[in-house]
């Protein structure tokens, strides 16, 4: 029997029962019980994806998190050089993986006497390690390959080098031996001899740092001059470096004995390698990591050290001793300042190599043999298994599964302690921050929480571990802490809480109300009642202009950057719907609280911006909202998606927004941020989950669910299906590429909008007032045959199972003690007659109780309290 509450204050049935819902021909039963038990029979199909299994069984083989916190990795790639016994890193404690390497023959040394000067010379500065350099021509006769020269005329040449000896010297040849932060492409080699300069080599494309130059014949020279007419251009600029020039062709010795495992997926934590042994040399091994292979070299995809200037060189070392060492990478110098390690790393594939930095000798030597029994990580991130998911989900499309499941693991990666080693170095750490739960951005980079990400990643979090939520918490209240005298909320602790980001003060808002709304921590809300008063009424009326909207550039915020540091000015569309979206959220947390003057001034200004943007954002033309007043004219996806989802467009604009967006932002891995490359080159080929997820929220919202589908399969499929595969990037450049190379994090936090999406939308299960007190269920199944979910609320598991079958909608709800909503079906309520326990609620005209009736066109049951309800609905053909 199911009992359907239609009073507020109707009590639960007692005892509750499991209620099985009858399938129509040919599908699988739903069963849901309520909490703690187990149905007492698989169904038929259970382990496929087809069929639905029993609610609470099947979704764990989609789980990603490790089985401890100590990780191996799960596979071997070809090894290079002298390696043996490859596979060995993968069976520890039997036969040792062995890296050899010969003691290479000293370079070629200059006589005594020999100088060098240069056309032009770059002014001495603190280098990328933060030690003093100079880069004088003679750094490339010294015999240290760690000094070079650089000239001093950005992206022009030529440049020219000039090497003189004291006394001519017969030459067959030379070495230039360059930078990996750029080498000369083309040069000429001259020779004087007898009182002439004459051309002895001529190189072009070259791409390799030792580069031996032999000559046609030997000549007996006492000066060379070598004259640079390209080079290549990397991030620290296009000049022309050489570290050293030596008086013979050398050719490059073989390139160090390397190993690369392969994780499976991304992982974060600290490196850890068993040495069994090692010559008595001290032999260097260097670490490189990255998320993908695509940019797995012999410098990792990213590093802290490199990023603050350190000495990491792209890469991690260590020196092993003799007897070997168990070794953990963290964080500094093995030797003084030589050896140095970067520590935390978010990685899939990690390379191994037999080498040293040159300015690591004496303390690591590039040469030797080293014995490896093991590798693993030490995984530090918050670890998801099967027992800790508070909330599930599962459907009938085993895509979307691995998505909700993908996204999952993506946000687990960035639940993590804020340590002062593993935090973005750039003025990120915090002491009001140091050994707590926060949400990084990324694994691997920035790792600093960003309150923006919040928007996103925190939703993530609250439907799958709600026992974290302190990580959402400790930065909101962190950031709060640190507001500015005018009312500024900073966007994250880096550069010291200063960094200026014209929006996320208003995603500070709006992830407030949802912490309060998916927690019901009214505490939060009173503490920080007074932060929520200044930014709104005192900061972003600062940056208002005469018609109401924000505009970019009042009040000396023309250099405020936002979530992707956009040059755009003005009245911003996506600035503005925002706005409206946090005034109105705040006056949800004042109306909590009993601030009803606040409530109804922020509602009020809500109202009034609205009207204010539909006035002068929206273009008639394009049937959309403009990206900015300012500049060539654009629309934008983040704009016209909030619009929608905050409820700025009209039905009508919502319709033609939807439609603009359609026709010029769909690419084959989702959706651009733009629809042209008016803001800047490639923007429309640009494609962020984070704005992508308002998108599919506001397709769902507006009925178009098959086109919401679509989108987060060719979103969530295309990250699934290119490597590193199962995480959410940061975000997608032209033709489905990294959209910043090796910078970009493929695991971010703030891209796993497609698991509140399927949760919220196509389950259709949200909460409507803090702490899930009431909540709706409304899916929007589409093609989807069944979905069945988990949502942890602070009363206990709302569960939800439904299927579709076309004609016939079966739902089956499971709500805690404490709650009371509301469910939606899916469909034109005229059309349908509704069934629950052998009675007809609705015929298609009349309801049976007062419960029960038609609203927007959808039949909608209230007052649903605690208890196991099972209703069908069947359409009229």
């Amino acid at each position: 029997m199911t009992s359907i509450s239609t009073s507020e204050n109707a009590e639960p049935p007692a005892p509750r029962r499991r209620t099985v819902l009858a399938a129509g021909a040919g599908a699988a039963a739903l069963i849901i019980g309520p909490p703690g038990t187990t149905p007492a029979a698989a169904l038929p199909g259970a382990d496929t994806a087809t069929s639905a299994p029993r609610p609470g069984s099947g979704w764990q083989r989609y789980v990603h998190g490790p089985a401890s916190r100590t990780v191996r990795p799960q596979r071997v790639l070809d090894p290079t050089g002298d390696v043996r016994h490859p596979d060995a890193l993968l069976r520890p404690g039997g036969t040792g993986t062995v890296l050899h390497r010969p003691q290479p023959a000293p370079a070629p040394r200059w006589p005594a006497g020999t100088t060098a000067e240069a056309s032009t010379t770059h002014a001495g500065n603190n280098g990328n390690d933060g030690r003093p350099r100079t880069y004088d021509a003679t750094n490339a006769v010294d015999g240290d390959p760690d000094t070079f020269w650089n000239d001093d005329t950005l992206g022009a040449y030529p440049d020219v080098l000039t090497v003189s000896l004291p006394e001519a010297r017969q030459l067959s040849g030379i070495t230039v031996v360059s930078n990996s932060d750029g080498v000369p492409t083309a040069f000429t080699v001259e020779v004087w001899a007898d009182g002439v300069w004459t051309t002895a080599a001529t190189i072009s494309d070259n791409d390799v740092i030792q580069r031996a130059v032999p000559f046609r014949t030997a000549v007996p020279a006492s000066r060379v001059r070598i004259t640079v007419t390209a080079v290549q251009d990397t991030p620290h600029g296009a000049f022309t470096r050489i570290n050293e020039v030596w008086p013979e062709p050398v050719e490059p010795p073989a390139p160090p004995p390397a190993v690369t495992v392969d994780f499976g997926k991304v992982v974060v934590g600290y490196p850890r390698i068993r040495f069994t042994s090692a010559s008595d040399n001290a032999p260097g091994v260097r670490l490189a990591f990255s998320e993908t292979l695509r940019f797995l070299t012999d410098r990792s995809d990213f590093t802290r050290s490199d990023q603050s200037g350190g000495a990491g060189r792209g890469t991690d070392q260590f020196a092993v001793p003799p007897q070997g060492a168990d070794w953990t990478d963290h964080k500094g110098f093995q030797a003084g300042d030589k050896v140095y390690a970067d520590g935390l790393h978010g990685f899939r594939y990690l390379r191994i190599s037999l080498d040293a930095l040159p300015s690591d000798a004496p303390a690591a030597q590039p040469w030797g043999t080293v014995e490896i029994d093991s590798v693993s990580l030490d995984f530090t991130a918050y670890r998801g298994t099967p027992a800790t998911y508070r909330g599930w989900f599962l459907c009938s499309d085993d895509d979307l599964n691995r998505y909700w499941y993908g996204a999952a693991y993506t946000n687990e990666l960035v639940t993590d302690t804020f340590r002062q080693d593993d935090v973005d170095p750039r003025g990120a750490w915090s002491a009001s921050l140091e050994g707590r739960l926060v949400l990084h951005d990324g694994a691997k980079r920035d790792r600093d929480p960003y309150v923006g990400d919040l928007a996103v990643s925190a939703r993530t979090l609250y439907l799958t571990h709600d026992d974290a939520a302190a990580a959402a918490r400790n930065v909101l209240a962190d950031l709060a802490d640190h507001e500015r005298a005018d009312g500024w909320i900073p966007p994250a602790s880096i550069s010291g809480y200063t960094l200026p980001l014209f929006d996320y003060p208003l995603w500070w808002v709006t992830c407030s109300w949802d912490y309060v709304l998916y927690t019901g921590d009214r505490a939060y809300a009173a503490r920080y009642h007074p932060n929520l008063v200044k930014v709104l009424d005192t900061w972003y009326p600062s940056v208002t202009d005469e018609a109401g909207l924000l505009s970019k550039g009042l009040n000396g915020t023309g250099g405020y950057g936002d979530y992707a540091f956009l040059g755009r000015t003005g009245r911003v569309t996506y600035d503005n719907v925002l706005y409206v979206q946090a005034l109105r959220d705040a006056a949800r947390l004042a109306r909590l609280l009993g601030h009803a003057s606040d409530a109804a001034r922020w509602t009020q200004r809500a109202e009034a911006v609205t009207g204010a943007i539909n006035t002068h954002l929206w273009d008639a033309d394009a049937g959309a909202y403009l990206d900015s007043a300012t500049g060539p004219v654009r629309h934008a996806q983040d704009g016209n998606a909030l619009a929608v989802t905050a409820g700025v467009a009209d039905a009508g604009r919502a319709a033609a927004a939807l439609a603009h967006l359609d026709a010029t932002t769909q690419l084959p891995y989702g959706n651009a941020f733009m629809d042209n490359d008016t803001l800047f080159d490639g923007a429309a080929q640009r494609v962020y989950a984070f704005t992508s997820y308002p998108e599919i929220v506001a397709r769902f919202l507006t009925g178009r669910t098959d086109s919401a589908l679509d989108q987060i399969r060719r979103t969530y499929g295309w990250m699934d299906g290119h490597d590193p595969g199962i995480t959410h990037w940061e975000g997608v450049g032209p033709g489905g590429s990294l959209y910043e190379d090796a910078y970009t994090s493929m695991a971010h936090g703030w891209s796993t909008g497609v698991l509140p999406a399927l949760t919220h939308q196509l389950l259709g299960a949200v909460p409507t007032s803090p702490g899930y007190a009431t909540w709706q269920v409304r899916p929007h199944p589409g093609d989807v045959a069944w979905a069945q979910g988990q949502l942890p609320t602070p009363h206990g598991p709302l569960r939800v199972a439904w299927e579709n079958s076309g004609r016939t909608f079966h739902v089956v709800l499971d709500v805690p003690t404490g709650t009371r909503g509301t469910l939606v079906l899916p469909g034109e309520g005229r059309r349908l007659s509704v069934r629950s326990g052998g009675r007809t609620l609705w015929d298609g005209r009349h309801a049976a109780s007062g419960g029960v009736g038609v609203v927007d066109a959808s039949v909608t049951i209230r007052g649903l309290g605690p208890g196991t309800h099972e209703f069908t609905a069947r359409r009229d053909s």
